[in-house]
């Protein structure tokens, strides 16, 4: 099973290091890993995904907890959740006929053009890793130059939103009952 994990850490040199190297050594393999600076400076957040099943994500937890530079961990997959990854990728694209299905399958695939040569096209995409990966694929034949991409990034969607859902639901089923 696929786990997200988001771990709040202190924003102090090393702890990248620290965190991936006592995984590593306790064999668990990292499928992403993304950091990235928060709202309070003084923290950044980690984002992991690991594959295993719940005995695994516990011990995973577990070691995290111990690290003193991590203040907190969560396993997001059972919420509501968005994910994102991002991708720039550097596709072989000839003026004429390729170059025009190159860009519209990017046009297709909710992307951009952020650099042009020649014969290449530099394109930048983000979403869910199954946009992803089927972006990839349709990109192979053109030729695939250059990849390069961030790992995923995951935030819970707002209690807000979800109160929200729940009372929209409500008010649809009661609606339902006068007819």
């Amino acid at each position: 099973m696929r786990h997200v994990l988001s771990a709040t850490v202190q924003n102090v040199p090393g702890v990248l290091a620290h965190v991936s190297g006592m995984l590593a050594s306790r064999g668990y393999n990292i499928d992403s890993l993304a950091v990235g600076a928060t709202e309070n400076p003084d923290l950044s957040r980690m984002t992991f995904v690991v594959v295993g099943d719940d005995t695994v994500l516990e011990q995973v937890r577990k070691q995290l907890a111990k690290i003193v530079t991590v203040v907190d961990v969560h396993d997001i997959s059972s919420q509501d959740y968005v994910e994102r990854d991002l991708m720039l990728i550097k596709v072989a694209a000839p003026a004429g006929g390729p170059r025009s299905e190159v860009r519209e399958l990017v046009e297709i695939f909710r992307g951009r053009v952020v650099d042009v040569s020649v014969s290449e096209l530099l394109i930048e995409i983000s979403g869910q890793e199954h946009k992803i990966e089927a972006f990839i694929e349709l990109m192979r034949p053109y030729g695939i130059k250059e990849l390069v991409r961030t790992g995923r990034i995951a935030m819970v969607r707002s209690a807000a939103r979800a109160n929200n859902q729940e009372a929209k639901t409500s008010a649809a089923s009661a609606d339902m009952g006068h007819f």
